[in-house]
């Protein structure tokens, strides 16, 4: 589960000087009310969505349902006006559903996932295996039908099915669908129902405002005996009106039946545009009814990120991620991206990586032999004799895990342990050879 580190952070600090998680988020989200709300990086383009539904309903409001209210009997024309704000006001509120909350983010992991199985024979003594590849994919079965996972190299874990990272929020993604630029956010497992209801509900606006500005147009024709030209003519606001619902429709009406086909079929707009479905089994479709019973009538699961929540610092978090063998990720030594968002690939810096390597064990090697006494160009019996091959094997094995958890802290931490370590063999041998003399 990925539990960030502050940087500075002590062990022994009190809980509540710690940050909170949304502080130190490594996504690409912004957060609101710290850390109750959370958006996308594009989250201004809510207020545009914003402005192109409350403007055109304040149109609608002052120049045309207000004038409707004395037309209809028993004061019915009053629930033109009320209507109208009562579904904006919804409408509105399905949108922050959608925009402000957990998509279905799945957490980080600290440190790659541990390989099933190493390839490779027996090691001799001192020796450590050479660097192993996690495999890019993994083999599920979902339904009977096997159904590929990747690895993902920035969340350092096995994708679940039907899960996607996100290039413009950086997030791994349950039942990733979209990222919608009109509610600045990704659509997935957690708000997919109420981008749909958002969708349908403002294509029901548009219906509405359409069909009573022309309910407008015509009670002024028959009232004035005009045609329906002139009538036209006298309400401006309601031409405009019209236009500009009839041109929405075509876009939130379509995405609407768009979606209900996705529904329908249990796809997300991801998979429809990847796999095509239509052309090979679909392992999540379950029948229409229950393909959409699923959608609206099941329970939405609660998130994986408490954003709230102070960051722990685990005592033992450093020891649990000093692999005792060398790792490399599916795409290390190889060009890196995400294949199925389309980012950029980046390169592996290996020729800097082996630099700082042989560079380090350099250093080692020198500080080492000056601390034990002895010259560079001694004999191979004076630089290895002296010591029991348990305790060579014990030194390299040191050695090489501390070079593998952080090769830029600088040769001077890893002597200091060396010496401190091998300082008492020393003694011990110095003592040894006294007690052998002395008996002689």
């Amino acid at each position: 589960m990925y539990v960030p580190r502050p940087s500075g952070s002590v062990g022994g600090r009190d809980a509540g000087e710690q940050p909170r998680i949304y502080q130190v988020w490594r996504g690409n989200n912004k957060f609101f009310l710290q850390g109750r709300f959370i958006f996308g990086p594009d989250a201004r383009s809510i207020f545009l969505t914003m402005s192109l539904i409350v403007a055109p309903v304040a149109v609608f409001c002052v120049f045309v349902a207000r004038h409707l209210m004395n037309d209809f009997p028993d004061h019915c024309g009053i629930s033109v006006m009320v209507v109208v704000v009562v579904f904006t006001v919804y409408d509105l509120t399905l949108l922050l559903l959608t925009s402000g909350r957990d998509p279905g983010i799945i957490p980080r992991n600290t440190h790659p996932p541990e390989p099933e199985s190493i390839d490779g024979g027996n090691y001799g003594r001192g020796q450590t295996p050479q660097q192993f590849r996690l495999p890019r994919t993994k083999d599920v079965i979902v339904n009977g039908i096997s159904v590929k996972v990747k690895y993902c190299d920035t969340c350092l874990l096995y994708r679940p099915p039907r899960c996607s990272h996100c290039s413009i929020c950086n997030n791994c993604v349950e039942r990733f669908d979209h990222h919608c630029p009109w509610v600045g956010q990704c659509i997935g497992l957690r708000n997919y129902r109420f981008f749909y209801m958002f969708v349908f509900s403002t294509t029901l606006i548009c219906l509405y405002v359409f069909a009573f500005c022309w309910v407008y147009i015509i009670k002024i024709r028959d009232f004035e005996d005009l045609s329906i030209w002139r009538a036209m003519l006298k309400t401006p606001a309601s031409v405009v009106l019209i236009i500009y619902c009839f041109l929405c429709v075509w876009f939130v009406g379509g995405l609407s039946v768009f979606h209900f086909y996705l529904m329908s079929t249990n796809q997300t707009t991801y998979e429809n545009f990847r796999y095509r479905y239509d052309r090979r089994g679909n392992p999540y479709h379950r029948g229409v009814l229950n393909n959409v019973l699923e959608i609206f009538c099941s329970s939405i699961p609660p998130s994986k990120n408490n954003l709230r929540a102070r960051v722990i610092v685990d005592q033992g978090m450093q020891q649990s991620r000093l692999p005792s063998r060398g790792f490399m990720s599916p795409n290390m030594g190889k060009p890196v991206g995400d294949l199925e968002m389309g980012r950029k690939p980046v390169g592996w810096d290996e020729p800097r990586m082996a630099a700082d390597i042989s560079d380090l064990e350099v250093g080692l090697g020198g500080m080492l032999d000056e601390k034990e006494g002895r010259g560079t160009h001694a004999s191979p019996n004076v630089s290895q004799d002296g010591f029991s091959p348990e305790v060579v094997e014990g030194r390299a094995g040191m050695h090489s895990r501390q070079s593998s958890w952080d090769p830029r802290a600088g040769s001077l931490g890893s002597v200091d342990s060396d010496s401190l370590q091998m300082k008492p063999a020393e003694e011990a041998n110095a003592a040894g050879h006294a007690t052998s003399s002395g008996a002689q």
